[in-house]
């Protein structure tokens, strides 16, 4: 049987978690497996807490949600609180270290607990728009689950308007994606 990675990703509304999943679903689906994206909002769409559910394997998954990730991803202080319940004793736990939190705040029982610094290499290294791309590169880095090329091909697809009108933002996308890959293969 084969295993079906599952992704909890959780950010305040605007931090582009949704953006992110829909990446990684379009570049697993690109690679032919099967992938499913669930997105949930909190109450407000921008500024309340969004949550991105994916899961990617090679053969039919059977639920929408899940009990346990395989990765959860917590990008502010309240999405830490929200994704707790994804947390288990094989799941890796990211957040991001300029969130004001403290030891007790973080999972007890997951298997790592990694803190990379992408607010404060978006905003002193790239560029703080590019967040969310360092992350999608720490998730990616974490598991696996998709090739880093197929994932810049995918950006490229999403994203390659952009590229067109300003060719700068296609090389900071793509070093984001490179610079999250790392933070988390260092931390590792």
């Amino acid at each position: 049987m084969s295993k079906v990675i599952k992704i909890a990703m959780a950010g305040e509304g605007g931090q582009g978690v949704q953006s992110v999943a829909e990446i990684i679903a379009q570049a697993a689906n690109e690679e032919g497996k099967q992938c499913l994206y669930i997105p949930n909002f909190g109450v407000e769409q921008r500024g309340g807490v969004s949550i991105a559910f994916v899961q990617i394997g090679d053969e039919a998954i059977g639920a929408p949600k899940f009990i346990t990730g395989d990765i959860v991803v917590a990008l502010s202080e309240r999405s830490i609180a929200r994704t707790i319940q994804y947390v288990g004793p094989q799941t890796i736990f990211v957040y991001d270290t300029s969130l004001n939190v403290s030891a007790e705040d973080l999972p007890k029982n997951a298997k790592k607990v990694l803190g990379i610094p992408a607010v404060e290499i978006s905003k002193n290294e790239l560029h703080p728009r590019v967040f969310n791309i360092i992350i999608m590169g720490a998730i990616v880095g974490a598991t696996g689950v998709i090739s880093i090329e197929d994932a810049k091909q995918a950006i490229e697809k999403q994203l390659g308007a952009k590229f067109e009108k300003q060719p700068k933002l296609r090389e900071l996308n793509f070093n984001a994606i490179d610079r999250g890959v790392d933070l988390v293969t260092k931390a590792g």
